[in-house]
């Protein structure tokens, strides 16, 4: 095998695999460095969002939501259960099964492609050149023309909140109970920490969420954050924010948190406790201080507009440049490096890039909140409708939430859409689309939705910015 390729992807991530995958079918000679190792010992590509993240927290979301609407609500449909049981371990089972046979898959697709895959660790070194760490700790080095660095992030470990065992563990950890904590902990209330308290609440556990900001889902528009507040304490997740933990103490008897709120100092003393306070970007030890890569205060690779570092040739995506961590971020940033390699005018519009968080209900949004619209001074005018008057949410006894539309007072273009409730996560789409295509809230307010759908909730909601709604009571039509 030659040591010298057209690109050299280094991590098999979302945004690292998906560019490889692109690099082969323009033709480029690929190879893609990763190091992973699964829970069956063997190499595995995917990176962290299908081996401990993405893929494996939304199996057991589904398996964790089905239990909990047979136990709780089947009732209201009529249907009543008895003798109702749950085997954890089977499901953390079908979750790694699901797991093995997507990051197989992305194996098949590396072999399809004629993708050479590099077991082992990377590292860039100067003149493009890689040097792969295998397991066997064999040092290979290799040369490309081009590198893309897809190093992704790890969890970030609190210096008073040490990993420890079963008992203090980060998002990974928490896949993999075979028991149901009888008290939960979890500190940070953001998407990982919502999606995970969820899945073990579900499951029978008392949950308590540690919250340092004030704000719950700070980045989220106010409206929904604060519905999706009410529903997340009607179902029993005790969220509390403004509290800033100082010390976590592992005991015979429990975990034990000492945090501050706005009353003084508080403890709470858990059976098992997540850290979910954020990821950091993985690219410690990913270079050699001759290789011309720069890093920012917080160690994410520095890069221009076309996502090239200092060095020419040289490219960085995802979890490890600035923006959001969002695996389709990474994906789209993969597939725009592989097109300009050879030469194509790709495009990724970062206004356009949705966020989701899938917990009960789900919340989604795109584009701009209106605490952004305000800072910016750029006028607009809001519609929103109420699931609670959507038939088809209804029969879902899904009626909870909203949809939000913010359009430009000027121009009436959508400038941002947002979404807690029933099949968010997929309504989005509809809103990604208006918005990379700049239609106005009238264009969608002009267009037929299939009745009975969720989706009618969206157009509603664009017939609210013009006051317009025909299924809720608001303001005048202009």
């Amino acid at each position: 095998m030659s040591d010298k390729f057209d690109v050299i992807v280094i991590g098999a991530g979302p945004g690292g695999y998906v560019a490889a995958i692109r690099c082969a079918q323009l033709g480029l000679k690929t190879a893609c460095v990763e190091e992973w190792i699964n829970k069956q010992q063997k190499p595995a590509l995917g990176g962290t969002c299908l081996n401990v993240g993405c893929i494996p927290s939304k199996a057991l979301l589904e398996s964790s939501e089905r239990y909990e609407e047979i136990a709780h609500h089947n009732a209201d449909h009529g249907i009543t259960v008895d003798g109702l049981q749950i085997d954890v371990a089977k499901m953390i089972g079908r979750k790694d099964k699901i797991v093995q046979q997507l990051t197989g898959g992305i194996e098949q697709l590396f072999k399809a492609n004629g993708i050479t895959w590099l077991q082992g660790r990377g590292k860039l070194l100067a003149g493009k050149q890689v040097q792969v760490t295998g397991h066997d700790s064999a040092i290979t080095t290799y040369s490309a023309d081009n590198i893309i660095v897809a190093v992704g992030s790890t969890p970030i470990e609190l210096p008073i909140a040490k990993w420890l065992d079963t008992r203090i563990v980060d998002s990974a950890g928490a896949l993999d109970w075979e028991t149901v904590p009888a008290k939960l902990g979890v500190i940070g209330a953001g998407v990982i920490g919502l999606e995970l308290g969820s899945v073990w609440r579900r499951l029978g556990s008392e949950v308590v969420v540690l919250e340092a900001m004030d704000d719950f889902l700070a980045s989220a528009d106010r409206d929904v954050a604060k519905s999706a507040q009410a529903q997340f304490k009607k179902q029993g997740l005790d969220i509390r924010l403004s509290s800033k933990v100082a010390k976590v103490e592992a005991t015979d008897t429990g975990v034990v948190v000492t945090y501050n709120d706005p009353q003084g100092e508080q403890t709470l003393t858990v059976d098992r406790l997540i850290v979910a306070v954020g990821r950091k970007s993985n690219t410690a030890g990913a270079f050699a201080d001759d290789c011309g890569v720069q890093l920012d205060e917080r160690g994410r690779v520095v890069v221009d507009g076309h996502l090239q570092t200092a060095v020419p040739g040289v490219y960085a995506i995802g979890d490890c440049v600035v923006g959001p961590m969002l695996a389709h971020k990474a994906s789209e940033e993969g597939v725009l490096v592989a097109e300009q390699i050879v030469g194509q005018k790709p495009h990724i519009n970062y206004d356009a890039i949705p966020w989701v968080i899938y917990t009960h209900p789900e919340i989604a949004w795109v584009g701009k909140t209106e605490a952004e619209l305000k800072a910016a001074g750029i006028a607009y005018n809001a519609g929103s409708f109420p699931f609670a008057a959507n038939g088809r949410a209804k029969a879902m006894d899904q009626a909870d939430g909203l949809v939000k539309v913010l359009a430009d007072a000027k121009t009436d273009r959508i400038l941002g859409v947002h979404f807690v409730g029933p099949l968010a996560s997929e309504l989005v789409g509809q809103a990604v689309i208006a918005i990379e295509a700049e239609c106005s809230s009238e264009d969608l307010a002009r267009m037929t939705f299939a009745h009975p759908t969720v989706s009618e909730a969206i157009h509603e909601a664009m017939l609210a910015v013009d006051g317009r709604a025909l299924h809720a009571v608001g303001k005048k039509r202009k």
